[in-house]
């Protein structure tokens, strides 16, 4: 799966040492919480779509909101999403 790949795989901050497999690839997070968010969105996505994997997500933005693409063979799912100080979605807004 592509995704952000100039530091953590969700915010692109390069500070940080964390290294988890997500989707059977071992990416790099700047912190558990960023982990944690990558996660709860992917499973969201997923949940959402019904899609078993995704191909490609793009994240952009910082902690007060994003905009996330993701996409499935020629699927496309655009959302703007948000999470609480735990790293669980609070806002999940198709657009």
């Amino acid at each position: 799966m592509n995704v952000n790949f100039a530091g953590c795989a969700l915010c692109d901050s390069t500070w940080g040492n964390v290294w988890a497999e997500v989707e059977g690839e071992r990416r790099f997070f700047c912190c558990e919480l960023c982990l944690r968010q990558f996660r709860n969105l992917l499973a969201r996505v997923k949940l959402e779509t019904g899609w078993v994997h995704l191909d490609a997500v793009e994240i952009v933005g910082d902690r007060s909101g994003r905009t996330c693409t993701a996409s499935c063979g020629s699927g496309t799912l655009r959302v703007r999403v948000a999470f609480n100080a735990e790293g669980t979605l609070r806002q999940f807004e198709p657009f």
